[in-house]
């Protein structure tokens, strides 16, 4: 069974979101087209490898899947008990390990089940090889791909196999979505007569010629894919912005992936003792069914704090019971232990405070990581470098004056330095850098690891004209970010913008150079996309009545900047319906929460869904691991570690 295109496309029916359409094609295609005649009454097995439980686990819960008469959920690789009176579904991978698997299970007197129906993820079948892991963010799990593409090896075969097995994965997105791409692209640098291009230059390239083969074949084979174009899809790769990666971006989100321990979503506190012992640890997901963190993730922490504080002052003054438990004192002094208490005091409204007060331990947990850090003042040094506020001096002495800044702030401030100013770290001067931060030597592979990202300027092709090599001589400061005109700080350190939102608005408006970012298929006289630059909405004027050069962590309640996840909500809610065609990013060598984040608030700023999709999505750590990976045969596994 398949989708219509009223189903899925952006442009009709009713609207979908992307991680929408990936339970509804794992649910209904897969797990209740195998319910045929006697079946439908007949508890059945689920049998997936290492991939497709990551797929399906992104997509559905385990309660989805029982409630469509699944019983049990196995590994195809272990051992399993014969269950001949079952039916089973295999939902695998088409690899030939697979299917020897599959037939050993299936043969012989004796099969291991009643019957088999069998969905392949790249095939005709079900084209479900990507990760839904956000509403408007998905990846191809290539976690390597950095490692694999970026490295010093010319030749790599890794590198090659990387680029198809990605491209093919990203041509899924588009088969389950019924959606045909106006495909553009980042052009290679080098790309002249006196220059030798590169495999690394040639990168979106490779995947923009892949994604597109596909296409073509979903064209001709897949039924109702549309035969002229949908929607638009822009490859770019990490080169495109090395500052994004190690920048502290001060969002909920992105501070709790930064500064706590977590694994994927997935965050252990502690809870008092229901039997009064001590205090157990539980697990909890930070994802979208949580109505709390659907709020505030994309919020300014300082802002994230104060909803949180009114959330839970608002609910004290409007139920009784829990003002007759709080006593005398005053909302403000409520601790995470007294929300807790008061779970168990108030059972009816235990799911209420539960959210509550574990939002609430994290924002006080975040907000004393950053107070003993020093991230305030790290993050306004940032952030002045990105817009050319300040330069190499204003980081020597911030070195010179925080020698106790922690190994890791230290050395993501030097790589946004050398993202700006490489010719700082030619030859000594690099290394003098390092030693006044009192870095270790395998910590230089990180920033000198960057020249494979592209991250020296290209003087000669600034878009500024050929008199700009003559004015930057004399400027002691570079800002690789322009202030948004219009643009006032309504919070503290939240001037920084990944590069792909100037990117997606100049493609949303038409005015994306063709030169930079050419495109593979000249768009069809049916598509229109283009031409609803008329409809889209220009930038909200600022609230705030600050200046930029006096930032504060307080702003007016009723302030709809774009930026908070309510505004954000309450946009797109009530405007989804009213969608052009979704616009698709993909970024080759991981993507990071400043990027997804933008990519919500331009959808409800453009009124065009926007999706990002990358190879990953890297938390700083993880990014600076990753950088070392490049030269990794230089380096002990030991030395990888921050």
């Amino acid at each position: 069974m398949s989708f219509s295109d009223s189903d899925s496309s952006s442009n009709g029916g009713d609207y979908k979101n992307f991680r929408q359409i990936s339970r509804e094609r794992l649910l209904h295609e897969m797990l209740r087209s195998a319910k045929t005649g006697d079946s439908k009454s007949t508890w059945k097995v689920l049998i997936m490898d290492k991939l497709t439980v990551k797929i399906m686990s992104y997509s559905c819960k385990m309660a989805d899947i029982t409630d469509e008469g699944v019983s049990l959920v196995e590994d195809i690789y272990r051992r399993r008990q014969p269950l001949p009176s079952m039916d089973a579904i295999y939902f695998i991978q088409p690899s030939r390990e697979n299917v020897i698997m599959f037939l050993s299970d299936m043969s012989g007197r004796s099969p291991l089940y009643r019957k088999a129906f069998v969905f392949f993820t790249a095939l005709k079948e079900m084209n479900l090889e990507y990760f839904a892991i956000d509403s408007q963010g998905f990846t191809t799990n290539n976690e390597k791909a950095l490692e694999e593409l970026f490295c010093d090896d010319e030749s790599s075969q890794k590198g090659v196999a990387c680029l198809n097995e990605l491209a093919t994965r990203v041509g899924t997105v588009f088969a389950s979505l019924r959606e045909f791409p106006f495909v553009r692209y980042q052009a290679a640098r080098s790309l002249d007569a006196t220059t030798m291009t590169t495999f690394r230059d040639l990168i979106p390239t490779k995947v923009a010629a892949g994604v597109y083969d596909c296409i073509m074949k979903y064209k001709k084979t897949i039924p109702n894919f549309p035969q002229s174009e949908t929607c638009e899809l822009l490859i770019l790769d990490r080169s495109i912005d090395q500052i994004a990666p190690v920048i502290h971006e001060w969002t909920y989100d992105a501070m709790c992936r930064d500064l706590l321990s977590m694994e994927g979503n997935k965050y252990v506190h502690e809870v008092p003792s229901k039997v009064g012992g001590p205090p157990e640890k539980k697990e909890v997901l930070l994802e979208d069914h949580d109505p709390v963190w659907l709020e505030l993730r994309h919020a300014h922490i300082a802002d994230a704090s104060e909803r949180l504080h009114e959330k839970m002052t608002n609910f004290v003054s409007k139920n009784k019971a829990a003002q007759i438990h709080q006593g005398s004192r005053n909302s403000s002094e409520l601790s995470t232990r007294d929300l807790q208490k008061m779970v168990q005091a108030l059972p009816q409204y235990s799911e209420q405070i539960d959210k509550l007060s574990l939002h609430v331990e994290i924002a006080v947990k975040l907000n004393k990581l950053i107070k003993e850090q020093g991230l305030r003042e790290l993050g306004q040094i940032e952030q002045d470098l990105v817009f050319g506020d300040a330069g190499t001096k204003e980081v020597i002495k911030f070195l010179t004056t925080n020698e106790d800044a922690s190994r890791e702030s230290k050395l993501r401030l030097l790589m946004i330095l050398a993202a700006i100013y490489p010719e700082k770290f030619e030859g000594e001067k690099g290394q003098n850098l390092m030693k006044l931060a009192k870095l270790p030597p395998d910590d230089m592979n990180a920033v000198t690891n960057m020249r494979l990202l592209g991250a020296a300027p290209d003087s000669k092709k600034s878009s500024l004209g050929s008199f700009s090599l003559k004015f930057d001589i004399h400027k002691k400061k570079r800002a690789v970010r322009k202030q948004h005109n219009g643009d006032e700080e309504t919070w503290q350190l939240s001037r920084f913008y990944p590069i792909i939102e100037e990117l997606v608005e100049k493609l949303s408006k038409g005015e994306l150079s063709k030169d930079e970012y050419p495109c593979l298929n000249d768009p069809s006289p049916s598509y229109h996309g283009p031409s609803h630059t008329a409809t889209v909405q220009p930038p909200p004027a600022a609230h705030s009545m600050r200046s930029r050069r006096t930032p504060t962590w307080a702003r007016p309640r009723n302030s709809d900047d774009g930026y908070s996840s309510d505004s954000i909500l309450r946009h797109t809610s009530s405007d989804f319906k009213k969608m052009g065609q979704r616009i698709f990013v993909f970024i080759v060598g991981g993507a990071t929460r400043s990027e997804l984040r933008v990519c919500h608030k331009l959808t409800a700023k453009l009124k065009r869904e926007v999706v990002l999709g990358s190879t990953s999505i890297d938390d700083p750590p993880q990014f600076i691991t990753k950088l070392k990976m490049l030269t990794a045969h230089e380096l002990s596994l030991d030395d990888l570690q921050i």
